[in-house]
């Protein structure tokens, strides 16, 4: 009879190993009500506007501002008044793509990521469908593949808006509209991504490790606004320090950024969080090891630990 009950069992029920046909389809069910939850939630869509904001205001409002005007401000002081036009044209789009990212945008990220996992203990939703039958490596694979799909999609609407606002100040100046390099452009997305990613994939592990939308939310801001800062400000008092904080996250996003040809902030006319710490190279393989780092420690966690 055990031996009946065992082959009576349906393929891929295992609720630790998640493996089979039926882990496939709860992956996809579960990711389809993730997103769908995602694109329904309102601070989603305060998130991304939020960022879109901050992105175009730096790069583009601030610097035509003071272009139009034969002003500076202090984002723009100390600029010369062709560098400023060149900045906001649809040709320096690779240049700038990233220059908020490591800093503003990755803190927003990082929201997202937080408040996607941490919601689903918060509120108790994961433990209401877990009792339903899916894994809950499934169910997690879903919630994280929604935020994977959401930074895509933030990434991409960054891109349009970019192209955007510097054809319309191109057209606005009369100036010829010179389109990017197509490979320069596929490298500053794809390195978009690989900051975007590291941050919504800490924001993940913060929340699983909180079990609290609000507590990761204070957490990660701290770490990736304060704690990481104030690290790199001692290093040079502190003997070997340096070696730790070449390699923390928001190191390796500023550096990625920095080797796009964002200026660094610590020269005083460049971005917050923009470095040069690293190599294009390092920095970015250091970002793919985050993002597996985060993602599999967060994976383990929520297989192993109770849902409440």
């Amino acid at each position: 009879m055990n031996a009946s009950t065992t082959d009576e069992r349906p393929a891929g029920r295992d609720e630790r190993s998640g493996s089979g046909p039926t882990a496939v389809s709860a992956l996809a069910a579960g990711t389809r009500a993730e997103l769908l939850r995602l694109r329904k939630w309102p601070v989603v869509w305060v998130l991304v506007s939020v960022w879109l904001m901050l992105n175009l205001t730096f790069a583009y409002v601030f610097n035509y501002i003071a272009y139009a005007t034969e002003s500076g401000n202090f984002a723009t002081e100390g600029n010369p008044r062709a560098a400023l036009l060149e900045d906001v044209l649809p040709e320096a789009i690779p240049r700038i793509f990233t220059t908020g990212m490591p800093m503003f945008g990755g803190a927003i990220m990082m929201i997202l990521g937080a408040l996607a996992a941490g919601s689903g203990y918060g509120w108790g939703t994961w433990k209401t469908v877990l009792t339903q039958g899916p894994s809950r490596l499934a169910t997690f694979g879903g919630m994280l593949a929604a935020v994977a799909g959401t930074v895509v999609a933030v990434i991409a609407i960054t891109l349009v808006a970019d192209l955007a606002a510097s054809t319309l100040i191109t057209v606005s100046e009369s100036e010829p509209i010179v389109w990017p390099d197509l490979a320069a452009l596929a490298e500053a997305a794809g390195s978009g991504l690989l900051i975007f990613g590291m941050w919504a994939s800490a924001g993940v592990l913060i929340g699983v490790l909180t079990r609290s939308p609000a507590v990761a939310i204070g957490l990660g801001l701290v770490w990736s606004l304060v704690v990481e800062n104030l690290l790199r400000s001692v290093s040079g008092l502190i003997s070997g320090l340096n070696y730790v904080t070449d390699v923390m996250p928001g190191t390796s996003a500023g550096s990625l950024a920095g080797a796009q040809g964002a200026v660094p902030g610590a020269e005083g006319d460049g971005a917050p969080g923009v470095l040069t710490v690293l190599d294009g190279g390092s920095a970015a393989l250091l970002l793919v090891g985050y993002i597996a780092v985060f993602t599999v420690v967060a994976a383990a966690l929520v297989r192993r630990r109770d849902l409440v």
